[in-house]
């Protein structure tokens, strides 16, 4: 037997009747005559060869096997319909259809992840592509066309190719575990370069050979900011740390905040950077507010945490 293939008019009258539980409430819903919805259902039947609803024996159609075991494949059409639909308009009305994000691993976690829901709902024709990276990294994904937008810190900020606007910042606090020799108050001017300090590092060639508050002349390099956590909570060194990172490990006594005279900790300012020949359009201009605001709610929340005595 040789199927035919339904129209999407007649798969829209299946659901409506599956939905409502009878025509007459189907033709309702759909503005339409109730022999136009019972003319639609019997032509998608013979259409598919089978029978969609048992209409004997009750006043309302009642799924058959055959019709609850297309339901399911049915909806799922009429949604990408939809979904193609709605983003069809969308780029009509100047939306992009996707996003490209790139975000400095300093970002709060909790930030990211928070704008990321709201957007999913503002916006749920618009796919959304997300990176973390490190200092030059996050402008480097921009100046390449990997990224539509980026959230970074000062690295790079004023390339001649960007545009820049500041949304906040970061504290930056030096720190290492309690029973590293720089953990304790009176630190001799000096003495940090002594110990071996961990030091983000920078996958971007862009940067290569600068360096950014690295004191001591014995480092290490990490191209990972968990990895760097994880060896200063273990004694190995001593480093720099985005404050709310390690607040609950500087309270519950894991990480001590360092008290040296060099004071190398420093506000890590955040800035949206996207290319000037590139002009956001209205959700990548939606993340910029929003990040913003969120970034201004956490730095009025963020605890102070003392150093331990």
């Amino acid at each position: 037997m040789k199927l035919g293939e339904p129209s999407l008019d007649q798969l829209r009258i299946f659901l409506a009747v599956a939905e409502e539980g009878s025509f007459g409430a189907a033709a309702r819903r759909m503005g339409r005559a109730v022999s136009a919805v019972s003319y639609g259902i019997a032509q998608m039947e013979s259409q598919l060869g089978v029978t969609l609803f048992d209409r004997e024996g009750s006043r309302r159609p009642v799924l058959t096997e055959e019709g609850r075991g297309l339901l399911a494949e049915a909806k799922g059409i009429a949604d990408g319909i939809d979904t193609l639909l709605a983003k069809t308009r969308s780029l009509h009305a100047g939306l992009e259809s996707e996003v490209s994000l790139v975000v400095d691993v300093m970002l709060p976690g909790e930030v990211t992840a928070s704008v990321l829901r709201e957007f999913r709902a503002m916006f749920p024709t618009v796919a959304l592509r997300l990176q973390v990276e490190a200092l030059g990294a996050v402008a480097a994904c921009l100046l390449d066309g990997g990224a539509d937008l980026a959230v970074g810190g000062p690295v790079l900020a004023d390339h001649p190719e960007l545009e820049r606007q500041a949304i906040g910042e970061v504290e930056l606090v030096p720190v290492a575990a309690p029973q590293h020799p720089l953990a304790r108050k009176g630190v001799a001017p000096g003495e940090s370069r002594k110990h071996l300090q961990l030091v983000l590092s920078d996958r971007s060639p862009l940067t290569e050979g600068r360096e950014f508050s690295v004191l001591s002349p014995q480092s290490w390099r990490l191209a990972d900011l968990g990895a760097k956590h994880a060896l200063l909570k273990e004694g190995i060194g001593w480093g720099n740390m985005p404050r709310h990172t390690v607040s609950a490990d500087i309270a519950e006594g894991r990480l001590y905040l360092l008290d040296l005279p060099e004071k190398p900790g420093a506000n890590y300012m955040l800035s949206a950077l996207w290319r000037r020949d590139a002009r956001p359009g209205p959700a990548t201009s939606w993340l910029i507010d929003a990040i913003r605001d969120r970034l201004g709610d956490c730095s009025a929340v963020e605890p102070s945490v003392a150093a331990r005595g």
